[in-house]
C-alpha cells in the first residue's frame, strides 16, 4: 500500500512561456525607441517619397552606449554595486578633515586603479563594436532611380528603394524579391546568420516582375506591394504585390519565399527587391533579444563572503569604540575606525578574479587539444567546474547531422543497405525493355512485375517530392555553363534546407534515377538509360514543423499525367493515407533501430480535379486574414486517401568518442539528461547506442497521459521502479508539470538518466528552469540548432556546438565546441581548474587584507584604541599591488594534478561538486590563519623593538611581505616558472623600493644583523607551525588527487 501514495497536485504560479517574455521584452524595447505603432504598410515601387508614415533609419545600431553617456553609464553600472560604493564613500571621506588618516592617494590610487581597468575594458568593447557597426552600415550597394544606377551606403536606405544585391552580398534591409538574372527564374539565400540553418534556402521573384524586359522597367510600372506591419517571425510572412496599369490589373500573393530578409546573403545570381522594412524593424533585429545576463554561482558565493567580512568590519570597529567607554566624538571614531580597517575587505578581490577568468578563458581557447573552442562570456569559466546535470540536443550534437539511407519498405518487402542492387535493377528493369523476361513463366512474370513497378514509383516519388536543387560549379576543367548544359555527374552538388532530403536524393542517384536539373516550374530526371525525364512543378507545400509533411504537384511532360506526391512524419501520415495494417508496426520497428522514417505516398489528379484545386488554393494565398488557416484548410482537401507507396529510414550516425565522453561525464557525478524533438523510439535508441542508457539498465517508458487521473496513476507506476531511465514524450511531460510538477521533479531527478522525446524548444527552457529551481544545482545545456537556443540561454552554461545546423546555438552559447566529446575535456580539465584557482586566488586576497587588518587592530589596540594607522603612504599601496600582487595572481596557473590524470580520474570532478573548495569551512580557517600570522608578526615586532617606533614598522612590514611570499610558496601545488619569476620580482622590488622608502622605513637600521634575525624569527614562527600541519595533513590525511600524483 505504500507504493500507493496519494500524490497531491501542486499549488503554483501560472507558468509563463519564455516566447511570451521575448515577445513582451522586444515590445517594450519598440515602445522605448518610439516604434510602438505597428502598422501594414503600401510601398510604391521606386517612389520613397510616397511613404505613408514615417520609417526608421536603416542604421544597425549594437552599442551599450554613445559619445556621451558612456563614461557616466559605465560609472553608474559600477557605483550601482554596494561594495563599489562603499569604497568610493571610503575614498571621498578623506576630503573630510576629520576622518582623513593618512595622504589621499592611499585610497584613490586602488580605486582608481580598478575604474581605470573596468572603463578601459568596456571602451574597447564599444570600439570594436562601433567598428563592427560602422562596416556594416557603410557597405555599398547600388540602387535604382530615374537618373539610372546610382551608389548609396546602408545606412542610406529607404523604404521603397529598388536595391541591386550581388552574389555573396549581404541583404541590407528587409526587401520583397522583383528580378533575379538566374536563368531557372530563382535565387538561393545563405541564411545561417538569421536562422542558424547552413543550407541554403530557395527564393522565388515575383512573377510579374520577373517577366519585365529589363530592371529599368520596374521604374516605369505603377505598382505597389502591400505589407503586414512589422514582427519578429522570420518564417512568414503575409503581403500581396498589385500592378495597376496592367490589363487587367494583377494582383499576386506574397508569402515567405518572395522574401529577403536582411542580414542573410545572395548565393546566387543577381537580384533586384524593393525594400519594405528598415532599421529597428528589420526580422533580423526585433529578434534580437538581450539574453539574461548571466552571474557565476561563485561569484555569488564570494559576494556572501565579502558580506560577512563587512559584517566583521562593522564589529571590530564598534569594539574598538566600545573599548573606549563611547569617549568624546565617538561617532568620529566609528568612522575613522571603518576607514582604519577598511582592508577587511579587500577592494582587489574584484579585479584579480576577473583577470583570473580572463585568463581562464585564454587557456581554453588555446589549448590545442580541444580546437576551435571559444569562450564567449568569460565571466562564468568557473561554473564548468561544478555541473550537476548536462541536459543535451540529440541530432547534430551527439549525432553527426549526416543522413545515411538504410532502409526502403514496401510493406511485404524491405530492402537494406545489403539489398540495393536488387533496387537498383528494378529501377533499371523499369525503364528497359528486357527480353529475357517475355521467357518468364506468366506467374512469375507478374510478381516480378508487380514488384518492379511499385519499387519503381516508389524511387520515383522519393525522387520528385523534395526541395533539392542541383547545382552546378566548375571543377577546373570543366566550366559552370557546359556542366550544367551536360548535367556533369562530377560538378553536381544538392542544395537543401534538409539533409534528410539530401541523402534521399543521393540515395535515388545511386539505384539509377538522378535529379538533374531544377528551376522555378520544372524537374528533370535521368534514367539509367540516360532519358531525360521532364517534369512541370504545379504547386509546392514546404514543409513547416506544425505540418510536419511536405507534398509536391507535378506534371508529367510526356504522359500529361497529374500527380500529387507527399512525405512527412508517420503521426501525420499515417491519416491521409488509406488504411493499411503495417504502417505502424513497421515506423515502430525501424525506429527501434534508430532511422529517422519518413512515409512516401501519391495521389493521381485528372486536369478538372486539379483546375478546381488551383482556383481555390490562389484565392487562399490572396487573402490577408487568416491565410495560413485558408490556405491549409484548402490543402486539406486534397489530402485524403492517398496510396501508400513506402518507407524511407535513414540513420543519423554519432559523433566521435560520443559513447567515451558520456561515461566520462557520468563518473563525474554530472547526470545526463536528453532532450529532442523526435520521436519516442529514435530517442530511446539513440540514447541506448550512445551508452546513454547502459545495457544493464532498465527503462521505463512513460505512457502517453492526457488527464490528471492518468498522470498519477503513471507517477505512481513510475514511483515503485528503481534506479532506471526514464522516457517520456513532451505531451505527457507537459501534463505532468501541469498537475504535479514537484513529485514528478523529484522522481525524475532520481533517475540516472532522462529521455525527453517531442520537446518544443519552450519545454527544454522550461525543463532547464524547473531542474535548477527544484535541485539547486548547477546546469549546463549543449545543442546544436536554432530550437536549441532558449534552452542554451536559461541554463548556468551554455555550450554550443558548430554543426550542420548552423552556428546559431553557437553564437548564443556562453562557450562553442566544435565537437560533443570536447565537453569532456572542457569541464574535467578547464572547468576544474577555473573552479579551484578561483578559490585559491579568492582566498589568498582575503588573507592578505585579514593579516594587515589583525596587524592594525593589533597595533590600535596596544596603543589605547588609538585610530591612528599603522602603514602610511606608499606602504599600503604597495602591499596589495607590486609587493604581494604577482605572486598571489599567480595562482592562477597551479595545478593539483596533470589534465591526462583528470580525464583519466573523472571521480576527482565528483569532490567540486561538494563546493568545498570555497566553503564556509576553509573561509574560517584562513580567517584563523591570517589572525594567528598578523598577530604573530605585530606582537613580535612590538616584542623585539629596542628604541624607535619607525623600527616597528620596518621589522612588522618586511615580515609580512616575506610571510605573504612564502604563503603562497605553501599554497602552491604545482611549480610553474612564472610564479618563480613572480616570487623573485616582487622580493626584489620590495628591497629596491627600499631606497625610496626612508620617510616611513629607517634605511639604516634594515643593513643591521639585528634587523635580519628579528624578521627571520618572525616569519618563521608566523609560518613555520603551516607548513609543519600541512605535511602532517598530506601524510596522515591525503587529499584524493595527492594519491594519483604521489
Amino acid at each position: 500500500m505504500t507504493d500507493n501514495i496519494p500524490l497531491q497536485p501542486v499549488r503554483r504560479p501560472k507558468r509563463h512561456d519564455t516566447r511570451y517574455y521575448h515577445c513582451e521584452a522586444i515590445c517594450l524595447r519598440a515602445l522605448c525607441c518610439g516604434m510602438g505603432d505597428f502598422r501594414p504598410r503600401t510601398v510604391w515601387l521606386g517612389h520613397p517619397e510616397k511613404r505613408e508614415q514615417r520609417y526608421p533609419r536603416n542604421v544597425i545600431n549594437n552599442q551599450k552606449y554613445n559619445f556621451f553617456t558612456f563614461l557616466p553609464g559605465v560609472l553608474f553600472n559600477q557605483f550601482k554595486y554596494f561594495f563599489n560604493l562603499y569604497f568610493l564613500l571610503l575614498a571621498c571621506s578623506q576630503f573630510v578633515e576629520e576622518l582623513r588618516l593618512g595622504a589621499l592617494y592611499t585610497y584613490w590610487v586602488p580605486l582608481g586603479l580598478v575604474l581605470i581597468i573596468t572603463i578601459m575594458r568596456e571602451a574597447i568593447e564599444e570600439i570594436r563594436c562601433y567598428l563592427r557597426d560602422k562596416e556594416v552600415n557603410s557597405q555599398i550597394y547600388s540602387k535604382l532611380s530615374t537618373r539610372g544606377t546610382v551608389k548609396v551606403k546602408s545606412s542610406g536606405i529607404q523604404v521603397g528603394d529598388l536595391i541591386i544585391v550581388e552574389k555573396n552580398q549581404r541583404v541590407p534591409a528587409d526587401m520583397i524579391f522583383l528580378r533575379t538574372s538566374e536563368r531557372n527564374g530563382s535565387c538561393f539565400l545563405r541564411t545561417d546568420q538569421l536562422d542558424g540553418e547552413t543550407d541554403w534556402k530557395l527564393r522565388l521573384p515575383v512573377a510579374c516582375t520577373q517577366r519585365l524586359p529589363t530592371a529599368g522597367d520596374l521604374l516605369q510600372i505603377r505598382s505597389y506591394v502591400y505589407a503586414e506591419e512589422p514582427n519578429i517571425d522570420i518564417h512568414n510572412f503575409i503581403g500581396t504585390f498589385t500592378r495597376e496599369d496592367g490589363d487587367p490589373p494583377v494582383n499576386e500573393s506574397l508569402s515567405i519565399e518572395n522574401t529577403l530578409w536582411a542580414s542573410t546573403v545572395i548565393a546566387s545570381g543577381t537580384v533586384v527587391g524593393v525594400v519594405i522594412y528598415t532599421g529597428k524593424e528589420l526580422r533580423s533585429v526585433m529578434n534580437t533579444s538581450n539574453p539574461r545576463h548571466k552571474v557565476g554561482l561563485f561569484d555569488l558565493e564570494v559576494n556572501c563572503l565579502t558580506k560577512i567580512l563587512f559584517g566583521a568590519l562593522v564589529v571590530v570597529s564598534l569594539v574598538m569604540v566600545a573599548l573606549q567607554h563611547f569617549a568624546g566624538r565617538w561617532y568620529l571614531q566609528i568612522f575613522r575606525f571603518l576607514l582604519l580597517f577598511s582592508h577587511i575587505v579587500p577592494i582587489s578581490l574584484r579585479v584579480n578574479l576577473d583577470m583570473g577568468k580572463m585568463v581562464f578563458s585564454w587557456m581554453i581557447k588555446k589549448d590545442s587539444k580541444i580546437p576551435g573552442t571559444v569562450v564567449r562570456a568569460s565571466t562564468i569559466p568557473e561554473q564548468l567546474g561544478r555541473i550537476s546535470y548536462l541536459l543535451t540536443d540529440k541530432t547534430g550534437t551527439l549525432t553527426q547531422n549526416e543522413m545515411v539511407f538504410r532502409r526502403l519498405h514496401l510493406g511485404t518487402v524491405a530492402y537494406g543497405m545489403d539489398s540495393m542492387d536488387e533496387v537498383q535493377s528494378h529501377v533499371f528493369s523499369a525503364y528497359t525493355q528486357v527480353k529475357t523476361c517475355m521467357r518468364l513463366a506468366p506467374a512469375a512474370t507478374k510478381v516480378r512485375k508487380t514488384i518492379s513497378s511499385r519499387v519503381h514509383e516508389a524511387v520515383k516519388a522519393i525522387a520528385l517530392v523534395h526541395n533539392v536543387t542541383p547545382v552546378y560549379e566548375s571543377n577546373g576543367v570543366t566550366d559552370q555553363a557546359e556542366a550544367e548544359q551536360h548535367y556533369e555527374d562530377t560538378c553536381r552538388v544538392y542544395q537543401a534546407s534538409s539533409p534528410d532530403e539530401v541523402s534521399l536524393v543521393q540515395w535515388t542517384e545511386s539505384v539509377g534515377l538522378t535529379l538533374v536539373g531544377r528551376d522555378q516550374s520544372s524537374m528533370q530526371l535521368r534514367t539509367p538509360t540516360g532519358q531525360i525525364l521532364n517534369f512541370t512543378i504545379l504547386q509546392i507545400f514546404p514543409f513547416t514543423y506544425e505540418s510536419k509533411r511536405m507534398g509536391i504537384i507535378v506534371r508529367d511532360e510526356s504522359t500529361g499525367e497529374i500527380t500529387f506526391y507527399m512525405k512527412g512524419a508517420d503521426v501525420v501520415m499515417s491519416g491521409i493515407v488509406q488504411y493499411n495494417d503495417w504502417l505502424e508496426e513497421e515506423c515502430g520497428n525501424m525506429a527501434r533501430e534508430g532511422l529517422r522514417v519518413l512515409v512516401v505516398s501519391k495521389k493521381s489528379l485528372t486536369e478538372e480535379q486539379y483546375q478546381d484545386f488551383e482556383a481555390r488554393y490562389v484565392q487562399a494565398k490572396l487573402s490577408v486574414h487568416d491565410r495560413s488557416l485558408k490556405v491549409a484548410t484548402v490543402i486539406e482537401s486534397l489530402e485524403m486517401e492517398m496510396e501508400l507507396l513506402c518507407l524511407t529510414g535513414v540513420e543519423d550516425q554519432l559523433q566521435t568518442d560520443v559513447r567515451p565522453t558520456l561515461e566520462i561525464l557520468r563518473n563525474a557525478g554530472i547526470k545526463v539528461w536528453m532532450l529532442t524533438g523526435d520521436k519516442l523510439e529514435t530517442a530511446t535508441c539513440t540514447a541506448k547506442n550512445a551508452h546513454l542508457i547502459t545495457r544493464n539498465q532498465d527503462i521505463h517508458i512513460f505512457r502517453p497521459v492526457t488527464t490528471r487521473g492518468e498522470a498519477h496513476l503513471e507517477l505512481n507506476a513510475f514511483r515503485r521502479k528503481h534506479d532506471c531511465a526514464l522516457v517520456i514524450s513532451g505531451d505527457s511531460l507537459e501534463v505532468c508539470l501541469k498537475y504535479y510538477e514537484y513529485e514528478f521533479m523529484e522522481l525524475a531527478c532520481q533517475c540516472p538518466a532522462v529521455v525527453c522525446c517531442r520537446c518544443t524548444p519552450t519545454q527544454k527552457a522550461q525543463i532547464v528552469r524547473l531542474l535548477q529551481e527544484r535541485t539547486g544545482k548547477l546546469t549546463c545545456a549543449v545543442g546544436d540548432g536554432g530550437n536549441d537556443v532558449s534552452m542554451i540561454q536559461e541554463a548556468d552554461c551554455g555550450v554550443g556546438v558548430e554543426g550542420k545546423e548552423g552556428k546559431q546555438a553557437s553564437l548564443a552559447a556562453d562557450f562553442s565546441v566544435t565537437q560533443f566529446k570536447h565537453l569532456g575535456r572542457l569541464l574535467m580539465v578547464h572547468g576544474r581548474n577555473s573552479y579551484k584557482r578561483s578559490a585559491a586566488l579568492s582566498q589568498f586576497v582575503i588573507h592578505r587584507s585579514l593579516c594587515i587588518s589583525t596587524m592594525q587592530a593589533v597595533f590600535s589596540s596596544v596603543f589605547y584604541f588609538a585610530s591612528v594607522p599603522l602603514y602610511q603612504g606608499f606602504l599600503i599601496i604597495g602591499y596589495s599591488t607590486i609587493y604581494t600582487m604577482f605572486p598571489v595572481f599567480s595562482l592562477v596557473l597551479d595545478k593539483d594534478v596533470k589534465s591526462e590524470v583528470a580525464m583519466l580520474y573523472p571521480e576527482l570532478y565528483k569532490d567540486l561538486l561538494k563546493g568545498r573548495p570555497l566553503s564556509f569551512k576553509t573561509f574560517l580557517i584562513w580567517v584563523l590563519i591570517s589572525i594567528y600570522q598578523g598577530s604573530i608578526i605585530m606582537y613580535g615586532a612590538l616584542l623585539l623593538f629596542e628604541s624607535e617606533f619607525v623600527h616597528i614598522v620596518a621589522i612588522s612590514f618586511t615580515s609580512l611581505i616575506l610571510t605573504e611570499l612564502l604563503m603562497v610558496a605553501l599554497t602552491i601545488q604545482t611549480w610553474h616558472w612564472l610564479m618563480i619569476v613572480a616570487e623573485l620580482l616582487s622580493l626584489a622590488s620590495y628591497v629596491a623600493s627600499l631606497v625610496f622608502l626612508h620617510e616611513f622605513i629607517d634605511i639604516y637600521f634594515i643593513t643591521t644583523v639585528s634587523f635580519l634575525w628579528k624578521v627571520t624569527v618572525i616569519t618563521l614562527v608566523s609560518c613555520l607551525p603551516l607548513y609543519i600541519l600541512k605535511y602532517l595533513r598530506r601524510r596522515f590525511s591525503p587529499p584524493n588527487y595527492s594519491k594519483l600524483t604521489s
